[in-house]
């Protein structure tokens, strides 16, 4: 660059900075001629060796920096200078700057023109600087003249407009300072019309009017009164927000809260309304139970403002406590749903703070997103804490006062407002409510038990007074229909599994917080509570209307016609099957020869016993419903209503010692162990006041209820009453449709279970609900046993020969007389059914088990027989044959129990010796008496000693085990 610049020099060129800085020197700038432009440019160049020789400058060359170029080389010569490498590298200096001269050239001469042109713009530059020089010389010489031409008239008008305009603005002050002074007047004002916002907006533009006039001595004291009347405001503002608590207004929080953003304090605010709210609870709780305490003291004794909550709350009589708490309840409602409101108002004045942030700066919306952010948690957390405050309040009422003096119906209704609490708390917060939860389920617990117990008591006193006369109800009676169970249409029966529910029922469910938003509350429903409706399940007679009486004693035979109205009401008891309309008279004619309910109304059958145990459930269940926790303790209760029952009915018309021992399995191994399960938990077998009897013994039997006993009323032993059977199937007929409706409950029960307790409950039902239809048969086996005189008839069978010698044509006469004994025990049921209907399951029974004894009974005098030809054999089967002929036209029971029995026993009769040894092993349902007069009798006369022998011992053998 410096060789660039010595050649600059030497050709007469200045650098662009010192020619326009020199612009006189314009003219005697030299630009090199063409000849020397020509002569450089002619001399023969290698482009490519002219750029290597440029390259090879040393980089220095190029530097801004100025330097000394001769110092430098020769700074850079050897110590010891060779002349022939000194005019080598001066030869290399001066191809270099031959290189750098012609490159410098053709630069020059390419830019040229537009040099040339860029100089004749400077030159007109310089002209037009020249003429405004001129311009700028007339004007001062005009403003000269002007100045010298001013009056001292005009100068003193405008001193005088300026005046006026100072003492303009100072009107326009002093009005505003006036305005200011009269603006407490009209504060007071805005305030008593609750215009908050308003109020304060003005007082704020008052004090930054007040900050701009600081500089007049008036505006100091407005100051000050203005700070005094904004902090009044704030006082206010205070009291207007602790309003919100008992009674919330939406335009009321509106303007609260636009004042307190106005002067900033948005959080301040949140925090003074849960204090607020606090101390609402706490007010509200004491003035509703002060009130109730002082009423009840007929004073207005000012020692009860005095008490603490807690102590005041023992104060509380028995009479004003249920509905004290009912007020209690209704005005901490108002509290929550004031809080609730609070809450929905935020929620929706946050999505419009979100929209107007949006249009201000980035700064507006971080605060508003900050305040937005810290009292949304606020509330939040305030859910919590007010419900627990709630909580507090309610359960130190609750422990001020033992429930166990109120009655049953008083107790549910207290644990009905509890209950609707709890659902509000739950709504109000998510929470479960444990603190009130855990305190009304110890009170809930000591209570039913007490309650349970009594009942039990009175459960065994109705038992043993009970003469087990059908309680007449309709045929369409449902427990739905009792006032207990009333609860259950309320809140849509459980039975009904949630799939099948409509769907709109879930999808338009309120909680309470919707449903009484606007009006009501939820506990006012509890306040007017009544169950002044009356009960229409009771039929006249036991018939529902004359018209059913009047058919109900009529007689059919096989001519004739089935009324109408008992083909409506006609129902398979068997299998539950509904009504069939159209019934053929076929079917009807052939079960009326064992169903005997077809001369009744098909009307449940139950006692009076029954209905009240039915009441019971339902009483039950309304606790468990209204208080969820205690459910298990409720059902286990239950559980032992319908155990004590069945235990009542067995031990009254079931219990008989020879019923196992006859073999037949009447007693399946579940009922057995159900009943020794019911005796062993719940029967005090021990009726003594032992003084030495240990403590835990002692809380064991108190658990316990003494064995019931059957009325002196009832009585069994009557033959012409079929042995109390009318009063057996009223017994046992109700047990069944007592567990036909605990079946029906299931639903319900599993639902409120809880699932760690699902077992007991399962259990329950598999092991003991489900057996009440197999106490049918033992009982009904008592009534079988006696209704017949097998007795007599072994008796008879004891005078017929056997041993005759030719082939009978006639029956003996045993055969007609026990056909006797069965169509007289027909015409006794009949004689029955009048007094009960005789369900089909039932009379099918009884049938089945007098066949089955009477069949037996064969058998045993069969085996009495000493002895026997082929002849008497065929006699037997001629008896028996005319024996099922005649029975069968006495009942439609197929097949014939026991039939294959009797048959079994006679065909063994001709048996050889090798198949009666096989026979004998594979038939065991015999006795061993039975079987050894097979072998001594029918098969002595043909077989030897020692056979016979054998056959015994076999028999002995099968008999061992038995002993």
């Amino acid at each position: 660059m410096q060789k660039i610049k010595s050649l600059m020099t030497r050709q007469g060129l200045k650098s662009p900075p010192e020619s326009l800085s020199d612009l006189g020197a314009i003219e005697s700038l030299r630009v090199p001629g063409k000849e020397e432009f020509r002569e450089l440019r002619e001399q023969p160049t290698d482009p490519q060796a002219e750029q290597e020789l440029i390259n090879s400058i040393e980089q220095i060359y190029f530097s801004t920096d100025s330097f000394d170029i001769v110092k430098y080389e020769l700074e850079k010569l050897p110590p010891v200078l060779n002349l022939q490498e000194l005019e080598e590298y001066r030869d290399k200096l001066k191809q270099q700057q031959a290189a750098v001269s012609r490159k410098v050239a053709d630069l020059i001469l390419e830019k040229q023109p537009a040099y040339v042109k860029e100089l004749e713009r400077v030159t007109s530059l310089q002209t037009g600087l020249q003429l405004a020089a001129v311009i700028c010389t007339n004007g001062r010489r005009h403003l000269n003249i002007a100045k010298e031409g001013f009056t001292q008239a005009s100068l003193g008008l405008l001193a005088n407009q300026r005046k006026r305009q100072l003492l303009i603005g100072l009107l326009k002050s002093l009005r505003t300072i006036k305005t200011l002074q009269r603006t407490d007047v009209r504060l007071s004002e805005m305030l008593e019309e609750e215009d908050y916002p308003g109020a304060i907006q003005l007082c704020l533009e008052c004090q930054k009017a007040a900050s701009t006039f600081k500089h007049y001595s008036c505006i100091s004291e407005l100051n000050s009164k203005l700070q005094d009347t904004l902090e009044q405001i704030e006082e206010q503002l205070d009291v207007a927000l602790s309003k919100i608590c008992k009674n919330f207004d939406i335009n009321h929080y509106t303007k609260v809260q636009q004042a307190y953003r106005l002067l900033g304090k948005t959080q301040t605010a949140m925090d003074q309304l849960h204090m607020h709210f606090t101390q609402a609870i706490h007010n509200t709780v004491f003035q509703v139970v002060l009130g109730y305490v002082e009423l009840c003291a007929g004073n207005t004794d000012t020692k009860f403002q005095k008490l603490q909550y807690k102590d005041l709350c023992t104060h509380i009589t028995s009479d004003s406590y249920i509905p004290c708490l009912a007020d209690l309840c209704k005005a901490l409602w108002e509290v929550m749903l004031s809080y609730y409101r609070t809450m929905e108002w935020h929620e929706k004045h946050d999505n419009e703070d979100t929209t107007s942030a949006s249009e201000g700066s980035n700064m507006s919306s971080e605060e508003t997103n900050f305040d937005r952010g810290y009292i949304k948690k606020k509330l939040e957390h305030g859910l919590t804490r007010i419900w627990q405050d709630v909580q507090l309040k309610v359960k130190t009422y609750l422990l001020g006062t033992d429930l166990s003096i109120f009655k049953y119906d008083d107790f549910i209704f207290v644990l009905d407002i509890i209950s609707r609490l709890m659902q509000v708390g739950e709504e109000f917060c998510g929470s479960k409510s444990e603190v009130l939860q855990e305190s009304i389920r110890k009170q809930s617990i000591n209570y039913f038990k007490n309650y349970h117990r009594t009942r039990l008591d009175e459960l065994r006193m109705f038992l043993e007074n009970e003469t087990w006369e059908l309680c007449p109800v309709k045929s369409n009676f449902s427990i739905l229909q009792l006032h207990e169970f009333k609860f259950m249409e309320q809140s849509r029966s459980p039975s009904v599994s949630p799939s099948k529910q409509p769907a709109s029922t879930s999808s338009k469910t309120e909680t309470l917080f919707e449903q009484y938003c606007s009006v009501g509350n939820p506990f006012e429903i509890h306040a007017n509570h009544n169950d002044e409706e009356t009960e229409d399940v009771l039929a006249s007679n036991g018939y529902e209307s004359d018209e059913q009486e009047k058919s109900a004693y009529q007689e059919y035979d096989s001519d004739s016609d089935v009324p109408e109205e008992l083909k409506r009401d006609y129902v398979d008891e068997q299998t539950g099957d509904a009504p069939v309309k159209s019934v053929s008279r076929e079917t009807l004619k052939s079960r009326k020869k064992s169903d005997y309910s077809l001369n009744k109304v098909n009307a449940p059958i139950l006692t009076n016993t029954t209905l009240n145990v039915i009441r019971l459930v339902g009483k039950y269940m309304q606790m468990m419903n209204i208080l969820k926790p205690i459910a298990f303790d409720v059902i286990h209760f239950m559980s032992q209503l319908f155990d004590y029952y069945l235990y009542a009915v067995y031990t009254f018309f079931g219990r008989n010692d020879s019923l196992e021992s006859t073999g037949l399995g009447l007693s399946s191994s579940r009922l057995r162990t159900t009943l020794n399960r019911i005796q062993e938990s719940l029967i005090d077998m021990e009726v003594t006041a032992d003084p030495t009897v240990t403590l835990t013994a002692a809380e064991e039997r108190k658990e316990k209820v003494p064995s019931p006993h059957l009325s002196h009323l009832v009585v069994l032993t009557s033959g012409d009453t079929l042995y109390g059977l009318a009063e057996r199937v009223v017994a046992t007929e109700s047990l069944v449709f007592l567990a036909e409706q605990f079946e029906f409950l299931q639903p319900h029960l599993d639902a409120v279970m809880p699932a760690v307790k699902k077992p007991f409950l399962q259990q329950f039902y598999s092991q003991t609900v489900s057996t009440a239809s197999e106490l049918r048969k033992p009982i009904y086996w008592i009534v079988a046993g006696k209704a017949i005189d097998y007795e007599q008839m072994l008796l008879l069978m004891a005078n017929v020969k056997w041993d005759v010698k030719e082939i009978m044509s006639q029956h003996n006469i045993y055969v007609d007389a026990l056909l006797k004994e069965f169509e007289q025990f027909n015409r006794r049921l009949n004689e029955v059914s009048k007094r009960v209907r005789i369900p089909l399951p039932v009379s099918n029974i009884l049938w089945e088990h007098c066949i089955r004894l009477a069949n037996r009974t064969i058998v045993e005098g069969y085996a009495n027989v000493k002895k026997c030809s082929n002849e008497g054999r065929a006699l037997m089967q001629l008896d028996f044959q005319q024996f099922l002929m005649k029975l069968e036209k006495l009942t439609d029971i197929r097949p014939i129990p026991d039939k294959e029995f009797v048959e079994t026993y006679i065909k063994a009769y001709y048996l050889t010796e090798n198949d009666m040894e096989r026979w004998i092993k594979e038939h065991r349902e015999y006795s061993t008496k039975q079987l050894t007069n097979l072998v001594n009798v029918c098969l002595g006369s043909h077989i030897n000693k020692k056979a016979r022998q054998k056959l015994l011992a076999a028999i002995d053998d099968i008999d061992r085990p038995k002993r």
